[in-house]
């Protein structure tokens, strides 16, 4: 039986991803700050699918709570088998207009903590020569969007390069590359999308059937939905400079 842990896991994707993994039947470890919600998903899961559902609590920006993730996933007493990166949070302004001890945390938890929780896990992944690394990253990476995108991008580049370090071990590493997906995400950051149109969004059930899918076929990205397939396919070959310019135009600064 596969144990999956997965971070961010009370809400959104990382509680969308805790489903589909239960519904393969495995068990589980849920990772986030609230424990209410945390183990009102474990108790509905177990009681659903019949597997093993552990609860962690932990505020990864915490060095310590965060040590205490990374300790369980190498614990080889208790394997894990596939970790999912998801744990994250935006902010409503442009780079310039936000606090930079809040730009600061937003850069640990899209980038450190996955660095740690990763370096964690392989090397039991490389001994048992199996297993797999899901990393939440979002088609924001492939522009020029502060350091929320920036942070992306390095995630993406960073899971590509993992799974060819990881491919002789028979371990897979997968990107996760997501677009408007309807979580609590952007409530949350202060984000007001009203006026997208309801085309663009997601749902995260979709989103991580996916995910699941191109993880069985090996893939290195999973983009949900034609629209952001072919924009992540054109943003790829558009010159930078112009990619620049039009989101240029999109960014305004907070009004005062």
């Amino acid at each position: 039986m596969t144990t999956v842990l997965i971070t961010g896991a009370s809400s959104g994707l990382g509680a969308a991803f805790a489903r589909g993994f239960a519904a393969k039947g495995c068990d589980l470890v849920l990772v986030a700050r609230d424990t209410g919600r945390l183990q009102a998903t474990a108790t509905a899961l177990t009681a659903e699918f019949g597997i093993g559902c552990e609860v962690l609590t932990a505020d990864l920006l915490d060095p310590v709570q965060c040590g205490r993730v990374a300790n369980r996933l190498a614990d080889p007493a208790r394997p894990v088998g596939i970790l999912v990166n998801n744990a994250g949070f935006g902010l409503p302004a442009p780079f310039p207009y936000n606090p930079v001890e809040d730009e600061e945390r937003m850069l640990d938890l899209l980038v450190k903590v996955p660095l740690k929780l990763t370096h964690a896990i392989v090397p039991g992944l490389r001994e048992r020569r199996r297993g797999a690394v899901l990393n939440v990253s979002s088609v924001a990476g492939l522009l020029p969007t502060g350091t929320y995108g920036a942070a992306k991008a390095w995630l993406t580049a960073f899971s590509e390069s993992l799974r060819v370090d990881l491919a002789p071990y028979g371990v897979r590493v997968l990107a996760v590359v997501p677009g408007f997906t309807r979580t609590e995400f952007q409530e949350r950051a202060g984000m007001d999308l009203s006026a997208l149109p309801a085309s663009y969004w997601l749902e995260a059930d979709a989103v991580v059937a996916r995910a699941l899918k191109d993880l069985g076929l090996h893939r290195p990205l999973s983009i949900t939905g034609w629209r952001y397939r072919a924009y992540a396919a054109a943003v790829r070959h558009l010159p930078r400079t112009l990619v620049a310019t039009r989101m240029a135009r999109t960014r305004r600064p907070p009004a005062a």
